[in-house]
């Protein structure tokens, strides 16, 4: 069976090129503030571009929080990507300002400690020991990432259990992570050409009718 996927719309950008490269991956797909769908579908995405505070604010006005909690407790999956993936933590702290995040992982979002700012292109990432997202990839694929921001402590978020695959520039950070139903990626897999579409794929595959 197909695995049936919503893309979270909560205001935010990259909805549509992440439909398309879900869809192209072999799920059925669909955009929706519908946060019945979002509670029901076999997984669901939620994906960010822009700051974390206004993110946040938009998530908090359709009052997705509870619902992707309440997903992650009840261990139904769900995919953050890139803000989205940032949101899930206790805090994103930018330009001074601390925003309160959804809380799913420990620690915080802060600015990276790299000189050259976005970090913006191709790079290779270290997977996780027995990793399901990065499953069958090469070792150091390369994957697109646009950020300023990061979860900059792998190690201390790799203690409270989850398998971290990491990232460099100029200083290490946290690339992806995987704990129980919940998965993300700082990167954007649906930029990142078959690499990207790989791990997609993967992560289909590990919802209830994915496989």
């Amino acid at each position: 069976m197909t695995a049936d996927v919503v893309v979270l719309d909560y205001g935010s950008g990259n909805l549509r090129s992440a439909e398309r490269a879900l869809a192209a991956a072999g799920a059925a797909v669909r955009v929706t503030d519908d946060l019945a769908a979002a509670a029901a579908a076999d997984g669901l995405v939620v994906p960010g571009v822009g700051a974390f505070a206004a993110c946040m604010a938009g998530i908090d006005a359709l009052g997705a929080g509870p619902v992707i909690a309440e997903r992650v407790a009840a261990g139904r999956p769900v995919l953050g990507i890139c803000v989205g993936m940032q949101v899930l933590f206790e805090y994103g702290e930018e330009h001074g300002v601390v925003t309160k995040g959804l809380g799913l992982l420990p620690g915080g979002v802060t600015r990276l400690a790299a000189v050259r700012l976005p970090h913006m292109g191709w790079n290779t990432v270290r997977a996780a020991r027995g990793s399901v997202l990065f499953a069958g990839l090469p070792a150091e694929s390369r994957f697109y990432f646009v950020h300023s921001y990061a979860m900059g402590e792998p190690a201390a978020l790799a203690a409270a259990g989850a398998a971290v695959t990491t990232a460099h520039h100029d200083t290490d950070f946290v690339a992806a992570v995987e704990r129980g139903p919940l998965s993300a990626a700082q990167f954007h897999p649906e930029k990142s050409a078959d690499t990207g579409a790989a791990l997609l794929r993967n992560w289909l595959a590990t919802l209830p009718s994915g496989d």
